[in-house]
């Protein structure tokens, strides 16, 4: 069986850029090339059947918002925005079909942003703070807090809140970095208690205000995909298994005996990469040389997905089996 590691696919790319030796090109130089390749040109060149996989993720109570984590390698959403490419649906909470969309004036159609806004009945005492009380509307939607009062000039001071746990949240200053560190003061979501300082001194006698979302926790049923960022709707109440379809990148190769996610790839590998070698090189002519070869290579790489895909009936609203009791989320949908 022909073999298909990196150390192969180093040697194709030396000889269709004659480049036989490291003094010319380094194994590090080389492997940039080769891993740009099949991390970014790969995966928008083509969009394959081997590359569509299942993103599984789990919801936490009172979370509403889901991000890529950057600090967790074991979180299933660890890197989701460089680790995928596109989301699909269908989209499944908790085993049942859900609704999907990536269109912001949909979702929020059914699920208004409405905010409530309340005095809090404390009042500024010409000093920072602290101020503590309890907000009326509760629970309340994490990233959704913010606290007003008069500074002594009259200008407003606002005060917004940076998630910490499920439960509570600390208080900073708007586009503010923060840490564990509650600087301005607390917030917790589910009992409406808090604990503001403000940035400087506050107006004697003027009210502190807060503003809100108000949510009632539930079964979600409904996702909305935008900036990254999954939302869910109701908020959940516990945690729920959340699928999606999602094309992936392919697999980097680090070591020599590394092999792509489906070995007929690494002739294609090759030549992609010695493509970006020669454009490095303003070397046109190579890559004028090389075109049909690598079309040719596209082509085969691309076939298995074009007959897996073959058989595949074009989906439309008429599709049998598309449909949940053959009706389009009707009166046998299945909540």
């Amino acid at each position: 069986m022909a073999v298909a590691t990196l150390q192969e696919i180093r040697k194709k790319v030396r000889r269709i850029t004659r480049n036989p030796n490291t003094s010319q090109l380094s194994n590090e130089d080389l492997d940039q090339y080769i891993n740009t390749a099949i991390q970014y040109d790969f995966p928008e060149n083509l969009r394959l059947f081997s590359l569509r996989t299942t993103l599984t993720f789990y919801t936490q109570p009172n979370v509403d918002s889901y991000d890529t984590n950057i600090t967790n390698p074991l979180d299933p959403l660890y890197n989701f925005k460089n680790k995928y490419t596109a989301i699909h649906t269908p989209a499944y909470i908790a085993g049942i079909p859900a609704f999907y969309t990536q269109w912001r004036d949909v979702f929020y159609a059914n699920y208004p942003q409405t905010n409530t806004i309340a005095d809090t009945q404390l009042n500024g005492d010409g000093t920072t703070g602290p101020f503590v009380g309890t907000v009326t509307g509760r629970p309340m939607l994490q990233n959704n807090v913010v606290f007003t009062c008069l500074d002594t000039n009259g200008t407003a001071m606002i005060l917004v809140d940076y998630p910490l746990t499920n439960s509570t949240g600390a208080l900073g200053l708007p586009n503010e970095p923060q840490t564990s560190t509650a600087t301005y003061g607390s917030i917790d979501y589910i009992s409406g208690a808090f604990s503001a300082t403000f940035a400087s001194a506050t107006q004697v006698g003027a009210p502190i205000y807060s503003e809100n979302i108000v949510y009632q926790a539930g079964k979600p049923y409904s996702i909305l995909f935008y900036d990254e960022i999954f939302t869910i709707r109701p908020v959940p109440d516990k945690a729920y298994t959340v699928q999606l379809e999602v094309d992936v990148r392919p697999t980097e190769l680090i070591e020599t005996t590394d092999v792509p996610d489906l070995e007929q790839w690494w002739q294609y590998i090759a030549y992609l990469a010695a493509k970006k070698i020669f454009e490095d090189r303003m070397e046109s002519d190579s890559i004028d040389r090389i075109r049909p070869e690598l079309e040719h290579q596209e082509m085969l790489v691309q076939r298995k997905a074009i007959e897996q895909q073959a058989v595949e009936r074009t989906v439309t609203i008429y599709t049998l089996g598309k449909n949940y009791g053959y009706r389009w989320f009707g009166p046998r949908w299945p909540y």
